[in-house]
């Protein structure tokens, strides 16, 4: 793999507005915490003062989506899009609302997108490529190394480069999540900072965030995330009983 390739971070070829926040796009295999992060970030922004939007882009998996928690979002003030027939739970029909366009237009407004876990989910995506392309944009990659698919550094590398070429972006950040619910503990979080280091060395993609539950992440020594962000991960997708 050339790692030449990820040597600009976050840059895409658009017309990016002066001082446009760059769209953020969150991907990840199924059960990797992928929208629970999205969620969470999307939290953070917003109780920090910024305008944010939040598009759920996942048509492939049914399970754990961010339109699921879009009454504790907007009552945040965030502004959530998602099907359009609106945020029906129990409808399943592959159709994103049009919607999406009005926040990527607006350089004030953070954007989160939550795309599909695998490469067929990172197909949406395309029909919103020429609205992405206008601004800088991120694509980070979630990585749970305790998911089937992930847990070692070629199925993380696959899994990247198939999400790459469906979605013809450019991964710019890793995302460490490696979880067991509200188990995790500090060596769980360190696992899947392990894994997430050789990933980086073996294609220069760098490590952005670091996301768990509260106390895991507490735990954890200075400096052992190196630059990351830390983002503590509220588990807002699952029930007290789950």
């Amino acid at each position: 793999m050339n790692a030449s390739r990820f040597s600009t971070i976050g840059s895409l070829t658009g017309q990016t507005p002066s001082g446009a926040e760059p769209v953020r796009i969150i991907c990840g295999h199924y059960g990797s915490g992928k929208t629970e992060f999205a969620v969470n970030l999307a939290l953070r922004e917003a109780h920090a003062g910024h305008r944010v939007a939040l598009a759920d882009l996942d048509i492939v998996n049914p399970y754990f989506r961010s339109r699921e928690r879009a009454d504790l979002l907007e009552a945040s003030g965030i502004r959530v899009i998602s099907s359009s027939l609106g945020h029906i739970t129990t409808l399943e029909i592959p159709a994103i609302s049009a919607e999406i366009r009005g926040p990527l237009a607006e350089p004030d407004t953070q954007v989160i997108l939550d795309m599909g876990g695998d490469s067929t989910g990172a197909k949406i995506l395309a029909q919103f490529y020429a609205d992405v392309h206008r601004r800088e944009s991120e694509l980070l990659l979630v990585v749970n190394a305790y998911r089937p698919e992930t847990t070692t550094l070629e199925g993380v590398l696959g899994h990247l480069e198939q999400i790459e070429f469906t979605t013809r972006l450019t991964v710019t950040g890793l995302v460490s999540a490696t979880h067991l619910l509200r188990d995790t503990t500090v060596d769980d979080v360190r696992v899947g900072l392990e894994l997430c280091r050789e990933v980086s060395r073996a294609c220069g993609v760098r490590l952005a965030f670091v996301a768990a539950i509260p106390d895991a992440l507490a735990a954890l020594d200075p400096g052992e995330a190196g630059d990351a962000e830390l983002l503590p991960v509220g588990m807002h997708l699952r029930d007290e009983w789950m």
